[in-house]
């Protein structure tokens, strides 16, 4: 039981040195370990413990309070305890940041899913400004096609599901036309009217699911631009519920050789 209230706000006058991060979950870079210079205070970046017999195990020893969790911290982060407690990890190291799209494809092996449920994303792209004056769906793929072809080519399964509003926004429409570098990269894309798909359960917010052990909600702004802002979930009771969602999304959603935009 925590007995210092201050411990929360220890790091607030200064910079955080990261130790070690669990060389085992490539994914999500979580859990961590880092430590606060000058106060030597160690923090812990990792999953709550949830489960209700693990809890009911740690109860027999400790409490604990109401602004505490238990966090569990894989085996291989002991040397990076051990040199967070001793003091003999490098002073103002920092750690690898938020997992870039890029390096969450190259740890998939299997599948990856992707949710568009928004009828409208950023209006200032330069291609759909461009398109809205001359119809032209002319689009720079080739990054895209070279990134998502070559997980596709090692034997990841990619899908990309689009619902939308009927008839369909401007920039909805834009999106099917150039979808051509979707279809080039090795995506499976399939359509989705929210007026077939009313009595389904979805999420509020697209996501990105790796594998179907890592899920990567990012939220958009109500004028439809990228607020920056991301939530990464690995807890599989999490996720579950959202496989099940997804999957039966896909079932009803039609194929874009097949979906006319109306």
């Amino acid at each position: 039981m925590s007995e210092n209230p201050e411990a929360p706000n220890s790091a607030a006058q200064g910079d955080v040195d990261f130790v070690g991060v669990d060389d085992g979950s490539p994914a999500n870079k979580c859990p961590a370990v880092l430590v606060v210079p000058g106060t030597g205070d160690i923090l812990q970046v990792g999953r709550r413990v949830t489960d209700p017999g693990t809890l009911a195990q740690l109860a027999r020893h400790t409490s604990i309070a109401d602004d505490e969790v238990a966090i569990w911290t894989p085996a291989n982060l002991k040397p990076s305890l051990l040199e967070a407690l001793t003091g003999a990890y490098e002073p103002g190291q920092t750690g690898p940041g938020e997992p870039a799209f890029e390096d969450l494809l190259a740890a998939t092996e299997r599948s990856v899913v992707h949710l568009e449920a928004r009828d409208t994303y950023d209006a200032t792209d330069p291609a759909f400004v461009q398109w809205q004056q001359d119809g032209d769906t002319t689009y720079p793929w080739d990054a895209w096609i070279d990134l998502v072809g070559g997980t596709v080519a090692r034997g990841v399964r990619f899908r990309r599901l689009r619902i939308v509003s009927e008839p369909i926004s401007d920039y909805i429409r834009w999106e099917h036309a150039i979808s051509y570098g979707n279809l080039k990269a090795g995506e499976e894309l399939r359509w989705l009217p929210r007026h077939l798909a009313y009595d389904l359960p979805h999420p509020v917010a697209d996501f990105f699911m790796y594998d179907h052990r890592l899920i990567a909600y990012n939220f958009t702004a109500g004028d439809g631009t990228d607020t920056g802002r991301m939530e990464y979930v690995a807890d599989p009771r999490k996720i579950l519920p959202i496989v099940g969602m997804y999957e039966m999304l896909w079932e009803r959603a039609i194929p874009h050789a097949d979906y006319t935009p109306s």
